[in-house]
């Protein structure tokens, strides 16, 4: 069996489940999210604890079984605590501002990029270089960074752009000058 897929998920208290056929509906105290889960996968709840179970031992069953029981329990753990990206940007000049609901960023263009703030996502900015990008969908809160993160990567040479709070840049040497 698979070892993550046959773990149960822990209910914890506030979260309600329900199965409706091959839809998972999670509601808690930060909101309500829902997975819809694929042919051959199906979900119970006993005593407490959410069980994902499999049709058969293919390889694609298998794989799909762990994947369904993790997406479930990022739910469950997304409308209970809530998930968060921190965003660091590096630069002179560099900077981003909140305006409603869009973020203004200057990063080194000749123009500023105004990103709109999706529904479901909340973004904090602190001292103008500190983005937290927070949510109760996994997915969309890692989708949202990475398209914030792509507006201006981080250089290779200097380091100035966007990054993540925890990535580790490997900068390149650059030329060196003639003999």
């Amino acid at each position: 069996m698979s070892r993550i897929g046959r773990l149960p998920v822990p209910l914890t208290t506030g979260v309600k489940i329900a199965v409706d056929g091959r839809k998972v509906s999670v509601q808690g105290p930060k909101g309500s999210l829902s997975q819809e889960l694929p042919g051959g996968i199906t979900a119970e709840v006993a005593d407490g604890k959410l069980v994902v179970k499999r049709r058969d031992d293919s390889k694609p069953q298998r794989a799909l079984h762990g994947l369904s029981r993790a997406l479930i329990a990022n739910a469950v753990e997304g409308v209970t605590k809530g998930f968060s990206k921190d965003l660091e940007i590096q630069g002179v000049g560099y900077r981003a501002q909140l305006a409603g609901k869009s973020v203004n960023f200057t990063l080194g263009y000749t123009h500023p990029i105004d990103f709109p703030i999706p529904d479901g996502i909340q973004i904090v900015v602190d001292k103008q270089t500190k983005l937290t990008v927070s949510g109760i969908d996994r997915q969309q809160v890692g989708q949202v960074a990475a398209k914030i993160r792509s507006l201006r990567p981080p250089d290779v040479y200097k380091g100035k752009g966007v990054r993540y709070a925890n990535e580790q840049l490997r900068k390149k040497a650059g030329k060196t000058g003639a003999k």
